[in-house]
């Protein structure tokens, strides 16, 4: 296998990963990490990795500098492309949170599937991509069993104590509440959509590097998650420190994170932003049969078929996406050299 194959194997991997983990460290009675400081951790392991990487290609101290200079200072205008996604991506994980705090980890992963939709519909408006009907026939069975997988009883996961209950954005909170979570879901599908487009756009449009790029990236992150960082959280944090409540779980989370914010550059560059969709779509089984494990997750009939209608369009669209790209090398291939 190739390394597009590879990267959207271990990007499914990971994200089923990610949200179980996290899942299951907003669950634990104690003291609550903030979210917000975890985002701006995140990048900035993100810009670390970046530079590490650009390090080892470029082999010279002095080399790595002049590079990091060219792309910021030096091209203030083509770095300045980066913000946009940059802010969409820090709204995106911090509703991430809010989301997988308030659903448990198996209705999270069905439903935010819909950033498959939003993705594509972004792929269409702004990357001019074709999508063949029976692609369009796998995406409305997308939103279909994404809908139903919302019908289950709101008791679906259950809670063994008020200890054990999952806490919402406040960590003195402890109530769970499914319609803020799928809000936060839907808001952070169209952010995932938007921002994937806008950063495959920008990173095939332009000759920078996907390392550089993601440098680019983590620096703006660095530094709108530091203003959210002050806004949602900034007198707790002055109160109780900035790595309040963190362990071992939450580090091995800014980890993953980061580690997949850097491997979806990887995704784009190689594959394209709906196939990175569909590759988390996979990820839905492993969570189930975690949820089911871990977290006393209770599969309803509803959520048995909704989740069985998104793998279904997962594997459909997967067929209209071949047939697609044989059509382009049919149309783009001289008659004499087409094979019956």
């Amino acid at each position: 296998m190739g390394i597009k194959a590879w990267s959207l194997i271990i990007l499914t991997l990971q994200n089923a990963s990610l949200i179980l983990t996290m899942r299951y460290t907003r669950t634990l009675p104690g003291d609550m990490y903030f979210a917000s400081t975890a985002v701006m951790i995140t990048e900035i392991v993100k810009a670390i990795s970046s530079v590490t990487v650009l390090f080892v290609e470029k082999r010279s101290a002095t080399d790595l500098l002049k590079l990091l200079y060219s792309i910021t200072i030096g091209h203030p205008i083509d770095m300045a492309k980066m913000l946009v996604p940059a802010c969409i991506y820090t709204v995106q994980n911090n509703l991430l949170y809010v989301a997988v705090s308030n659903l448990d980890a198996a209705t999270y992963q069905v439903s935010y599937q819909l950033k498959i939709l939003t993705t594509a519909m972004f792929s269409v408006a702004m990357l001019k991509k074709s999508i063949s009907k029976i692609q369009w026939l796998a995406l409305f069975m997308l939103f279909l069993g994404v809908s139903v997988v919302q019908l289950q009883p709101v008791d679906g996961p259950v809670a063994q104590s008020p200890e054990e209950s999952i806490p919402t954005i406040s960590p003195l909170s402890q109530t769970q509440n499914p319609l803020l979570g799928l809000a936060a879901v839907v808001a952070s599908s169209l952010c995932s959509g938007f921002a994937g487009v806008y950063f495959e756009k920008t990173l095939k449009g332009t000759q920078t590097s996907l390392w550089a790029r993601n440098f680019q990236l983590a620096i703006f992150g660095i530094i709108i998650g530091s203003i959210g960082v002050y806004v949602n959280n900034g007198d707790q944090i002055k109160e109780k420190g900035l790595l309040f409540g963190y362990h071992k779980l939450v580090w091995l989370i800014i980890a993953m994170q980061a580690f997949g914010g850097l491997l979806v550059g990887v995704v784009v560059k190689y594959a394209d932003n709906i196939l990175k969709g569909f590759s988390a779509a996979v990820s839905i089984v492993v969570s189930c049969i975690a949820s089911v494990y871990f977290f006393e997750f209770r599969v309803s009939l509803p959520f048995v078929f909704g989740a069985g209608l998104v793998m279904i369009a997962t594997y459909v669209y997967g067929v209209g996406q071949k047939q697609v790209s044989k059509e382009t090398v049919v149309n783009g291939t001289k008659e004499h050299d087409k094979v019956d």
